[in-house]
């Protein structure tokens, strides 16, 4: 099949029309980023919404700026040019345009998720001066700063607690607290009855609620004493000039609970816009798509949307033909979020994500000769859809992780050489195996993982009805399905061929070639995709956007 492209590829250069008159201008041996940098040519422009493309970033894995093993701030300050240099007319960068921030907060573990100050910088990470000149410069190149924010529980260590403990355990048995003595034993569940989720508080008869840790007890986000300290820690990071919040485990502010969670959402959401109109918030709840989407009743900016993610997502399952599912599968589940949000209104900002701190890495869901291509492409589905997009750090290398949370928050591979700025990681992860290569060696190998993401961040930058459109109508033909997007006047196709052989693709029926032109394309091997004469065949695993003709 490849032989038979080229063979197609060398009449179209010789007629001089379609493709060839780019493939005029690739060199003899091509690599796949030589054709995608060849039609690529629109530039990525800065949002100026809250549409965006956010890099995730663990910073105790990312980069060591002062030799402890530790990653801190200083260090992804460092690497902002990896991220978003602030050229758009480079191609060596990530262009995100957004950076959310695991926790960074001072904490008793490597991961952070248990907080013990809400209004300062773990040391582990740096100080304050660090994390304002990092939020300085990202704001110097166009990007957003969004923290991640833990309001289900704290650590058992924070003052909160502590206090609380110590009251309950001088009482008499029988006794009552007294908040007046103490307000702080009613901002978390106790009780004097055991089971569940609770634990017994030292040698008392009092028990806390802490599902997800001992060590970190569940707030009572319905108290209003709570809630305005959440106020102030609030107003503490919007005065620094934070950009958002991710919210953690908003599925679990009351348990089982839909709409009380809803409600909590609704007053935090408002709470924030009126001090931050254009704060970016995204919450995380982790369920079905039929559960998740009721929280945008909340008037909630986003909600990651879950049902694409990980190795039995919508995404993966496509790719991998799982269920019988062809590329339909993908264009219909797009469908279906759109109808689910539907009833909330224009203001719903989808987030999509492929895989996170909390999921294996994507590189060990596929195996075979077409893994690599698998792999990339699972990107590119993730990085095209409407709305926010989200890729986590070292995705973009093919970085290998599964099992134990450790393993999946492994040293991002910037090199094989460990004193090039490698983090050691957390010290329960077992060793890494890394098949692609690091960042040293990827980012001149032309046909590898890394160069394949920054050309479809790229595009996602370069066309707004890529972030902001809404997919109107399909085309579906087995491994290949066509979205056609608008938005505000602009309109796009954006065309997959998610398999193994090349594909002419079917069109809407009204697509006339004297209109559309081929505006972008992703390809994962070294074969240029065709459009001539309203025709268009994609070359296996691969993405063509085509565009109104200017």
């Amino acid at each position: 099949m490849k032989k038979l492209l080229c063979c197609v590829l060398a009449a179209l250069l010789l007629a001089g029309c379609g493709g060839g008159s780019a493939a005029a201008k690739l060199p003899e041996d091509p690599t796949a980023l030589d054709i995608m940098r060849l039609h690529n040519t629109a530039l990525p422009t800065e949002p100026d919404d809250n549409w965006r493309s956010f890099y995730e970033i663990f910073v105790y894995s990312f980069y060591d700026s002062d030799g402890d093993g530790i990653g801190d701030l200083n260090g992804v300050r460092e690497k902002l040019d990896y991220i978003n240099d602030g050229d758009p007319a480079t191609d060596t960068d990530l262009s995100a345009t957004g950076i959310w921030l695991m926790p960074v907060n001072p904490s008793t573990t490597y991961h952070k998720y248990d907080v013990t100050d809400y209004t300062a910088i773990d040391p582990e990470y740096g100080t304050m001066e660090d994390f304002d000149a990092l939020l300085a410069e990202c704001h110097a190149r166009g990007i957003h700063v969004i923290l991640d924010l833990v309001l289900n529980h704290t650590s058992s260590q924070h003052p909160w607690f502590k206090a609380a403990a110590e009251y309950l355990q001088g009482l008499a048995p029988g006794a009552e607290p007294d908040p007046a003595a103490c307000p702080y034993v009613q901002y978390y569940h106790f009780s004097r009855e055991p089971g569940g989720s609770r634990y017994r508080l030292g040698e008392s008869e009092w028990y806390y609620e802490a599902p997800f840790w001992s060590e970190m007890p569940d707030l009572d986000l319905e108290n209003e004493a709570v809630r305005a300290e959440i106020d102030d820690i609030v107003q503490f990071w919007f005065d620094k000039g934070v950009d958002g919040f991710r919210l953690d485990a908003a599925k679990e502010y009351v348990s089982g609970d839909v709409q009380t969670n809803v409600e909590i959402l609704r007053w935090f959401n408002d709470l924030c816009k009126a001090k931050k109109p254009d704060a970016y918030l995204v919450a995380e709840v982790w369920d079905t798509m039929q559960t998740y989407t009721q929280y945008y009743a909340s008037g909630i900016d986003s909600v990651f949307n879950f049902a694409f993610a990980d190795q039995g997502g919508v995404i993966a399952n496509t790719l991998k033909k799982m269920y019988d599912a062809d590329a339909g599968n993908y264009a219909n589940n797009i469908l279906a979020f759109q109808d689910a949000v539907a009833p909330y209104g224009g203001t719903v900002i989808d987030a999509p994500f492929y895989t996170n701190h909390d999921l294996g890495r994507s590189a060990g869901y596929y195996a075979g000769d077409y893994a690599v291509n698998q792999i990339k492409m699972a990107q590119a589905m993730n990085l095209l859809m409407t709305g926010n997009s989200f890729l986590y750090y070292g995705e973009e290398l093919g970085m290998k992780g599964a099992g134990k949370d450790e393993n999946k928050r492994a040293p991002m591979y910037w090199s094989d050489d460990a004193a090039a700025g490698m983090c050691r990681g957390p010290a329960d992860m077992e060793p890494p195996k890394m098949l692609y290569g690091s960042y040293e060696t990827q980012k001149d190998d032309g046909d590898s993982i890394f160069n394949f993401v920054v050309q479809a961040m790229r595009l996602r930058g370069a066309f707004d009805a890529i972030r902001h459109g809404t997919v109107d109508s399909t085309v579906v033909g087995g491994d290949t399905c066509v979205l056609h997007k608008t938005w505000n006047g602009q309109e796009l196709l954006l065309a997959f061929n998610l398999g193994e052989t090349a594909q002419d693709v079917p069109l809407p029926q009204d697509t006339d070639p004297a209109v559309w032109t081929l505006a972008g394309v992703l390809v994962t091997t070294p074969e240029d995709v065709l459009w001539a004469d309203g025709a268009l065949t994609l070359p296996p695993y691969s993405v063509a956007v085509l565009a109104p003709a200017a």
